[in-house]
């Protein structure tokens, strides 16, 4: 066990690897708590050092912790699961009272593995059934899907029971969230689900709060006391009127004047994309129900250049993006990107030039060292010994990124490194940005 104790606001955590595989990294912070939580990470948190999912809400409350994060995106496969099982009996024995907790990719887990963590509790945001796309076609995560990891991974009566409590978030809108939860009620008609309407399936964003992580692990079920206090974390969320902005605005114009005279928003230049701020815009002038006033607490300047620009794509047809989480180049379908913009950043066609991205409005360039260790760099900054710009290189059709002799390749499921080689998956070709 690899054991290390570090500072999170001047407070000492006690934490230790308990188990680990190619897939996974099982993490255990110690706390003060009579329940363990066993605490899913998603597919954009994937596992960095100690980290733990959740980490700062749980720690607040001084929980006993098994953060279970995927070292890739490959949705907690079984084997790794049985294999974490048999390694971490000594630490979990002691404990009686278990609640799984997760979203998305680690919501489904938290269902998957219940019976098998023998837990009372489960708070599964916005989960999976599958993603293998003989059982739910998603275009967003069936490219993950691996035959040889994955195999029989839907939510299977055995995985579950009517003596657990399940508590699943969702909006019960979005189409590609709410095929998965028709799936998993017959298993889990006992359910409690909660809904999170007009959020898409940024649940986990939109509900993040210390206060309300404790109440869904500690506090007895009462739909009407967690609507309450889902709605009182919304009111704050930045996240939360950005999906409600998207959903309503094609179908309740009215709406979006309204939400902006009764709250006190103050939202940054990049809190909308390019696409929301065009669509926000043409509505704001053409009803004429907002002032200049209006349009600074969406963050939205009158006079915006409309830049056309082309994402690189490979040859699978992801998009080539700097995911700011792992701190790495990877590629993901467009659905992904959209859906993660925040932490996805794609990477434009710029010519014969230097890597680079705008982040936050700030042009960085992506600098990369030896042993293939990337950073984000502001133009302006020195770079650290050792590190080395990346280079773009323009040919005809196509695109490539170098680090000194070396070409950057991805795979079919999203992952890029560097080789000695020039063929197909090293290639990128521009996609005109859609409007």
């Amino acid at each position: 066990m690899n054991e290390a104790k570090g500072l999170d606001n001047g407070v000492m955590m006690d934490k230790q690897i308990i188990f680990e595989d190619e897939q996974i990294r099982v993490i255990f912070l110690k706390g003060s708590s009579a329940e363990l939580i066993f605490s899913f990470g998603d597919l954009i948190t994937r596992a960095k050092g100690l980290s733990v999912n959740a980490e700062k809400s749980l720690h607040k409350f001084d929980f006993n912790v098994i953060g279970i994060m995927p070292k890739q995106k490959s949705w907690f496969p079984e084997s790794s699961i049985l294999a974490m099982m048999d390694s971490i009996q000594p630490v979990i024995a002691p404990f009686k009272a278990r609640i799984a907790y997760g979203g998305s990719m680690g919501g489904y887990a938290a269902i998957k593995y219940s019976n098998l963590l023998d837990v009372q509790r489960v708070v599964a945001m916005v989960p999976q059934y599958s993603i293998n796309p003989e059982d739910v076609e998603d275009t967003r995560y069936n490219m993950f899907y691996q035959p040889e990891l994955n195999g029989r991974m839907f939510v299977r009566a055995e995985d579950v029971s009517p003596a657990r409590e399940y508590i699943v978030i969702f909006d019960p809108y979005y189409a590609a969230d709410r095929v998965h939860i028709e799936h998993l009620k017959p298993l889990i008609p006992h359910a409690h689900y909660l809904h999170l309407p007009y959020t898409d399936h940024d649940a986990i964003a939109v509900l993040a709060s210390s206060a309300l992580v404790h109440d869904f692990l500690r506090h007895p079920f009462d739909a009407s006391y967690f609507y309450k206090k889902m709605r009182e974390v919304k009111k704050n969320s930045k996240f939360y009127y950005r999906k409600v902005i998207e959903n309503l605005l094609p179908r309740h114009r009215a709406a979006l004047g309204h939400i902006l005279k009764s709250n006190a928003l103050a939202l940054d230049d990049q809190f909308f994309d390019a696409k929301q701020k065009q669509a926000l815009l043409r509505e704001l002038f053409s009803n004429k129900q907002v002032d200049q006033q209006d349009l600074a607490k969406l963050g939205i300047q009158v006079s915006m250049p409309q830049e056309k620009r082309s994402l690189l794509q490979d040859a699978y047809g992801h998009g080539l993006v700097f995911n700011v989480i792992s701190q790495k180049i990877e590629s993901y379908a467009a659905g992904a990107i959209e859906l993660n913009h925040k932490f996805l950043i794609p990477i434009y066609a710029k010519g014969n030039a230097l890597v680079q991205i705008s982040w936050n409005d700030q042009p960085y360039m992506i600098v990369m060292n030896d042993r293939q260790m990337m950073k984000l760099v502001l133009l302006q900054d020195e770079l650290s010994l050792g590190m080395h710009p990346l280079m773009m290189k323009k040919y005809a059709g196509y695109y490539v990124l170098s680090y000194k002799n070396l070409n950057l390749s991805t795979d079919e499921l999203g992952a890029a490194h560097f080789a000695d080689v020039l063929d197909d998956s090293s290639k990128f070709v521009p996609q005109l940005e859609k409007a």
